[in-house]
């Protein structure tokens, strides 16, 4: 059932999708989406596309999925949180999966569910499967309440600043042993190295100033995509302010901001975050690291 500890499970953040953004390329990573087991529990945060196949080739057997947590509803976020669902559903899905986001939650999974109704209701008829429909509980992520207290995991939520959304949380994950942060997407927002206070793993968005004249040129948006990247994201060296102010433990740079284009090295990203004193770690699909490891 969910909810049920996992003593077995070791506790790690597998980055299963690390590009900022809803493009993809031939080659390139995935957009957003993370899997953190802590306290035995299964947490993913963000669905991004290709969070699915992502969690299956991390060794996640997708019918005992749990805890699912959605930042804020930008598509590189929530694209494929109906998917994830309902393809886990199809592998076996039978205990309940509760999904954490903001108010406009509710209404993606009353669409997702109104565009399948179809596909749905054949297999509950045809293939004797539970109801989908009553598998998933949805709750509303609000300013400075506690998101879950089960007795070994506590998450909070804390809002950040990313215009124009509205709602957008950032994530504290936290047990007697570890603590992870994640940032959401977020324009430089001194407060927030107080939420992340002491934590052991700051995973954070990042943007590189080169980058944001080289992806205008690419799309051909101009100056109103300049202005949006500008408002809402993180230059890295402002990452590593928050992250020193935090005095956490290790920083991993995620949400990148260019992720996939020639000419941005890992040697950037490190140079761009110097005025972290402890160790930075450049985001990629499939970067595991454990809780020994960050500690």
């Amino acid at each position: 059932m969910s909810g049920t500890k996992l003593p077995e499970l070791q506790d790690r953040l597998v980055i299963l999708g690390s590009k900022g953004g809803p493009a993809i390329r031939p080659g390139g990573p995935s957009p957003t989406s993370s899997l953190l087991e802590i306290g035995g529990r299964r947490c993913v945060i963000d669905c991004g596309l290709g969070v699915t196949r992502g969690l299956v080739e991390a060794g996640i057997v997708l019918k005992q999925l749990d805890l699912v947590f959605i930042t804020h509803m930008h598509s590189d976020h929530v694209l494929e949180l109906g998917p994830l669902l309902h393809t886990a559903w199809t592998t076996g899905l039978s205990s309940t999966v509760k999904v954490y986001g903001p108010a406009d939650l509710m209404e993606y999974w009353d669409g997702f569910l109104a565009s399948m109704r179809y596909d749905i209701d054949l297999r509950i008829e045809d293939e004797g499967r539970p109801d989908l429909r009553e598998l998933v509980e949805i709750h509303l992520l609000k300013e400075g309440e506690v998101a879950l207290e089960d007795g070994t995991l506590g998450v909070r939520a804390f809002k950040v600043d990313h215009p124009p959304v509205v709602d957008c949380f950032a994530l504290r994950f936290e047990t007697e042993d570890w603590s992870v942060v994640f940032s959401a997407d977020t324009t430089y927002f001194p407060p927030l190295a107080d939420f992340a206070k002491g934590c052991d793993l700051l995973v954070h968005e990042a943007m590189l100033s080169r980058g944001v004249d080289k992806i205008v040129e690419i799309t051909g948006n101009g100056d109103r995509l300049r202005q949006h990247l500008l408002a809402s994201h993180t230059m890295a060296p402002d990452v590593a302010k928050i992250a020193e102010e935090a005095g956490a433990g290790r920083l991993v740079l995620n949400h990148l901001i260019p992720a996939d284009l020639p000419g941005f090295e890992h040697a950037e990203w490190i140079e761009a975050t110097k005025a972290f004193s402890g160790e930075t770690i450049v985001g990629h699909d499939g970067l595991t690291i454990t809780r020994k490891q960050s500690q």
